[in-house]
């Protein structure tokens, strides 16, 4: 029996601009691996002897602590502000972005587009600023309602602050800096949906909303998933908003409109790193890599969801 006779192609001559193109990606892509891993890796050697350290020699520890007793408060405080944060703007992030999608007159739905992705480009400072010198007091007085008509639930338990600088109105300002991003990757992830899905439903007799719940929620999901651990990824990292509107301590409570809150990773190593000094830089340090690790954890949750159902999308 004669054996197969094989086939030689011959190879596809690359382009000079293919060959820099491929090239540049892939020097992209490796130096984005090679700058996280030199994080990671300045983290670990100079957070290490912080969290090794003698609490007796560590002086922004309070009397009687140690490293944990430290940064079990701010990672409550971090995780608390970043999950009232999103699940304030997720819904209403969704909401816009089906307006814009799929019921907006087309030069609304321009105009709408425009001003989210130029309320992204805001500094966070702005925010912050907003956020102290204006949110607070003019939310101040429904703390006190809140206080009094529904203080038997534990967010609302008080005494409602006098300032208004509360995990409250920080979760508020976090939520208006993330809807931005939710916002622009959730349109163009429903006005992915094919048409010929959503053109289906409705000659089946679907309504408008039915074809939305039906066809574009579950193709999009996905998207949504992705741009709200996005959201959350900057959620848990922002510095500067929460440091000049969160008067924090190192406290763990559900109240939200108390005077007394916990504080966040980030913001707290912003407003204790001008002064530290020694094995102090270390613990801030340290503290910096639980929050690391923290947004390294979401994100991998994020893709494997992402993965589970990217065969029912087209983000991906």
């Amino acid at each position: 029996m004669s054996s197969p006779v094989e086939i030689i192609r011959p190879r596809a001559k690359q382009r000079p601009g293919d060959r820099v193109f491929s090239a540049s990606a892939l020097i992209a892509g490796s130096l984005i691996l090679a700058i996280l891993a030199a994080v990671a890796g300045f983290l670990v050697l100079q957070g290490i002897p912080g969290i090794a350290a003698d609490p007796e020699s560590v002086s922004i520890y309070a009397e009687g602590i140690d490293f944990t007793s430290f940064v079990i408060p701010l990672i409550f405080g971090t995780l608390w502000a970043a999950a009232l944060a999103l699940a304030m703007a997720l819904p209403l992030a969704i909401g816009i972005a089906l307006f814009i999608s799929h019921y907006a007159p087309r030069r609304l739905a321009q105009g709408l587009g425009y001003i989210m992705d130029l309320l992204a480009a805001v500094p966070s400072v702005v925010f912050g600023l907003w956020g102290a010198n204006v949110l607070a007091g003019a939310i101040q007085p429904s703390f006190v309602w809140l206080e009094e008509n529904l203080g038997w639930i534990p967010l609302f338990a008080g005494p409602a602050s006098g300032t208004g600088r509360t995990m409250l109105t920080a979760a508020i300002v976090l939520a208006v800096m993330i809807l931005p991003i939710i916002t622009a990757i959730s349109r163009e992830v429903f006005l992915q949906t094919p048409p010929l899905y959503e053109e289906a439903a409705l000659a089946l007799g679907a309504t408008r909303w039915e074809m939305i719940r039906t066809v574009v929620l579950p193709f999009g999901r996905p998207g949504v998933i992705s741009g709200a651990m996005l959201g959350l990824g900057r959620a848990l990292g922002e510095t500067m908003a929460v440091a000049m509107v969160l008067s924090g301590s190192g406290i763990i409570t559900f109240d939200i409109i108390s005077s007394e809150n916990p504080l966040t990773i980030a913001a707290n190593v912003a407003l204790r790193f001008p002064e530290a000094y020694g094995i102090n830089v270390n613990v801030l340090i340290a503290t910096g890599l639980i929050l690391f690790a923290i947004t390294l954890i979401v994100n991998s949750i994020a893709r494997y969801i992402v993965n589970r159902r990217k065969d029912f999308s087209g983000a991906n």
